[in-house]
């Protein structure tokens, strides 16, 4: 959603683009015709959830090596993570350092929008938040992956909503901890108390599930003008902001840093993303805020009472999350802030490193998208990843008296 609202917002403000071809080519390329164009190999790999959804995986293959998996963030797809190009893209950078890189979908998005039995124009398609995310397609992504590399654990890193599902993977089903080699959680998502995103705060300080969803729809994330409208009345009274601080307070959605944000490449950012989801998973973040719990979806006090035998949605035991972790936040990050981060690095048994990226002005999009990404953080995951493999190698010799 922010990804989305934040880039719209630009192009209503006027930014304007110099758009070169290959800009455009790049805009309106699948995930496979982005890795195609800049000549590395591709895979697409279909997996089947134990709930009927059927989901769509690329790779960039490196047969023998250790895998990767990725995780893209809400309304986002595989192609979050390589659509900034071979220089910038995190999943082009993982290949170069010699990974087998798998890139997930979440059901719902672009490239996951089958079921055996529903199609994405019935509701039922969409009765799910990003809990079933965690319960269903993880399982059966890093299950597949690890079948088809013949290995026993991998590599996983998430962003923003990619996070959030891998903590209640842990939490709901965590035997699934023991084929996590290292999870490295981008812009991390748990506790929002502290989030000063202006839609998750406005929705989140009352109970609003009526007006969101009236503004959305129930089922496939599509807002209409209202809900755009309701923030830039909030944001934007024109009587009483000018037009250049009312622009500096709409990226306050994530957060706004200038020297980060490559203009040139929005229009490719545009033709990705927003890439589908539920309306249930954005209302189930603005429950976590209204709450300040991290729980399962509130679906009233009678649902409830038939789903959970309670009255109020279980919490989520963060205590059962038991792979090695390491969280990368940012003090421009306006939904994941750093302290809902420590927060979270209290509620983890399993914390190996908590690292605040060196630039105040680093936000929730530069993640995945700022210009020196690859400087600021990716050098360092990579170094942290090595290390890893180190130390398990080491720790494997001595079980079995290499040494």
């Amino acid at each position: 959603m922010i990804q989305w609202i934040v880039l719209l917002i630009l192009l209503c403000l006027g930014a304007t683009f110099q758009v070169s071809q290959s800009v455009e080519d790049d805009a309106n390329l699948s995930t496979m015709g982005l890795l195609q164009k800049y000549g590395y190999p591709a895979e697409e790999h279909i997996v089947n959830t134990d709930d009927g959804y059927i989901l769509e995986m690329h790779r960039i293959p490196r047969p023998g090596s250790r895998p990767v998996f990725l995780m893209h963030g809400l309304l986002c797809s595989s192609a979050a993570f390589i659509l900034m190009g071979p220089k910038n893209g995190l999943g082009y950078l993982l290949y170069d350092q010699g990974y087998d890189v798998w890139m997930g979908n979440s059901r719902g998005n672009t490239y996951s929008k089958n079921h055996v039995r529903f199609n994405e124009k019935q509701s039922e398609f969409w009765d799910f938040s990003f809990h079933e995310l965690a319960v269903f397609d993880l399982p059966a992504s890093i299950d597949y992956v690890l079948h088809e590399t013949n290995h026993t654990s991998l590599h996983y890193i998430g962003h923003s909503q990619g996070t959030t599902s891998f903590f209640i993977l842990g939490s709901e089903r965590p035997e699934y901890m023991k084929k996590i080699f290292l999870m490295q959680a981008l812009a991390p998502i748990v506790f929002f108390q502290n989030c000063k995103s202006p839609p998750v705060v406005i929705l989140g300080a009352a109970d609003l599930t009526a007006t969101f969803l009236r503004m959305t729809g129930p089922d496939e994330f599509l807002p209409s003008d209202d809900f755009l409208t309701m923030f830039s009345r909030v944001l934007c009274d024109a009587t009483r902001i000018s037009l250049k601080i009312c622009k500096n307070t709409l990226f306050q959605f994530a957060g706004y840093s200038p020297t980060q944000t490559n203009e040139t490449m929005l229009p490719v950012v545009l033709g990705h993303t927003p890439a589908g989801a539920s309306s249930r998973q954005i209302l189930h973040y603005i429950q976590f805020r209204s709450s300040d719990e991290f729980q399962q979806f509130d679906f009233g006090l009678l649902q409830n009472r038939k789903r959970y035998s309670s009255l109020k949605p279980p919490k989520y035991n963060l205590s059962s999350v038991t792979a090695q972790v390491i969280l990368y936040h940012s003090q421009n990050d306006l939904l994941g802030q750093p302290e809902d981060v420590t927060r979270l690095y209290f509620a983890l048994p399993n914390v190996v490193e908590s690292y605040l990226v060196d630039l105040p002005s680093f936000n929730h999009l530069d993640f995945l998208w700022g210009v020196d990404a690859p400087e600021l953080l990716f050098g360092r995951m990579f170094r942290n990843m090595r290390y890893a493999e180190e130390v398990a190698d080491k720790a494997k010799e001595t079980v079995y008296g290499w040494k």
